[in-house]
């Protein structure tokens, strides 16, 4: 038996990070994973593999689409899709051997194994129990599943099977219309596949800016991707290697079917605390099956915690990361802090989606008096250069105060362009604050400053 200071289950962006920041607090700290590799879902079949196809594809979209504009001539790239599969394992090798770096570097142990909470202040891996001070639950989330619709990773897949196909499908059916779906659904339209998205609600990426839905389903309808909004899928059926989804239209209560060579279900996540022995230890569920924490993310059981997708929030690796330096700082007797006001959302689709803060709905919702600050990508000089005049940006302000509220980007490196605003808003500063930062010309960055003009006397390049 081992003791340590602090023990976290889950080797994924919050477990790491939390591991990684208890060590460099003086906290003798272990961290269990039960994977071959650390990173858990995020860099093992989630954010970086999908990055690494999404980049490979982009390149090939510009390779057929704009190479010839500006006088790069020849043959367009084919695929080597066997190659293509290998970068994307590179890329995730790198990034796992580098945590494991990471860990031997701050003198974190890795227990091997999946942990069990046989008991306030002990672990269990294996057949050996372990001793901590504090516990923090960091075992992340698993795709949700949907009823009539059995996945076996090779036809019917998850987000899991859709980056390691055996080789690019002719029809790809995407069930949800959020940030998974979209994603892969560009990879594979990008490819060549005909990408049909199936939607319960009446616009995709549910809770997002509603002029940016718009937008942006026109984009990538624009891109080749097919859209059945207001469908609830019955069933999927599949057959000789073939699937045969079948959806009722909410509108009409009618009947159809889709036949495609692969089906990719993409309706969310819900937190993975299977064999954790939380039911015997008494800790507190939420009705969507996540773990309740207080403000310290401390659950009713003294000395627990839990970070990430295992509690209330958005599934996002940065917020789990944020929420284990946090609760790193707790467990040294310091204090942790998490704005959850101010954590971004992107999309890495081409154009690229990203948001921040509040909605023009969610400000109309709750009463509030705002203004809009708005800025097309035309208008920017670089954008322009670069096949990526699409899009806008959007920044909400404070009628009276100013005070930046939200922002709201679709275009180039949207999802880098979104942290100028993340930090003006953690420093609680005014449009117009961001309106006098001088900005690099030319860069796509002058555009959030044009958005800031537009909240006062007006952009400039409008």
């Amino acid at each position: 038996m081992a003791s340590y200071d602090v023990i976290i289950i889950g080797g994924g962006p919050g477990g790491y990070v939390c591991a990684i920041r208890c060590a460099q607090l003086g906290l003798k700290t272990a961290c269990v994973e039960g994977r071959e590799t650390l990173g858990g879902t995020c860099l093992n079949v989630g954010c970086i593999p999908s990055k690494a196809l999404l980049h490979a594809s982009h390149m090939l979209h510009e390779a057929e689409h704009n190479f010839a504009a500006m006088g790069l001539k020849g043959k367009s790239p084919s695929v080597d899709w066997k190659q293509m599969l290998a970068y994307k394992d590179d890329v995730i090798g790198q990034n796992t051997k580098g945590i494991e770096f990471l860990f031997k570097k701050n003198k974190v142990d890795w227990l091997k194994g999946w942990g069990s909470i046989p008991g306030p202040g002990k672990v269990k891996v294996g057949d050996e129990v372990h001793e901590a001070k504090t516990i923090v639950i960091a075992t992340g989330s698993q795709a949700a599943s949907l009823p009539g619709v059995e996945v076996d990773e090779k036809i019917v897949v998850t987000s899991t099977g859709a980056l390691e196909l055996s080789k690019v499908p002719k029809t790809l059916a995407v069930i949800g219309a959020g940030v998974i779906g979209l994603e892969l659904g560009s990879v594979y339209a990008r490819l060549g596949a005909e990408v049909t998205v199936i939607e319960y609600l009446d616009a995709i990426t549910p809770g997002m800016d509603g002029e940016v839905q718009k937008v942006f389903q026109r984009t990538l309808k624009k891109q080749g991707l097919n859209f059945i909004m207001g469908a609830a899928v019955q069933k999927v059926e599949t057959a000789r290697g073939k699937a045969r989804l079948t959806y009722k239209l909410r509108k009409d209560d009618s009947e159809h079917d889709l036949d495609a060579d692969v089906v990719l279900v993409a309706t969310g996540r819900k937190p993975y605390t299977e064999g954790l022995g939380l039911d015997a230890l008494g800790i507190e569920i939420t009705r969507g099956g996540q773990i309740k924490v207080d403000d310290h993310w401390q659950t009713n059981v003294k000395g627990i915690h839990a970070i990430g997708d295992a509690i209330e929030g958005p599934m996002l690796a940065h917020k789990a990361e944020d929420e284990g330096m946090a609760v790193a700082a707790v467990a040294a007797g310091k204090h942790g802090h998490v704005n959850y006001g101010v954590i971004p959302g992107v999309i890495y689709t081409h154009p690229e989606v990203a948001n921040v803060g509040e909605t023009e709905e969610s400000l109309k919702k709750a009463g509030r008096a705002y203004k809009v600050g708005k800025f097309s990508f035309m208008g920017n000089g670089r954008a322009k250069a670069n096949f990526a005049g699409d899009g806008f940006v959007k920044i909400l302000a404070d009628k009276d105060t100013d005070r930046i509220l939200g922002a709201h980007i679709i275009g180039p490196s949207a999802g880098e362009l979104i942290h100028e605003v993340c930090v003006a808003m953690e420093f609680g500063a005014a449009a117009e604050d961001l309106a006098l930062t001088c900005h690099a010309h030319p860069t796509y960055s002058e555009a959030v400053r044009e958005a800031a003009l537009a909240c006062g006397d007006g952009a400039i390049h409008a």
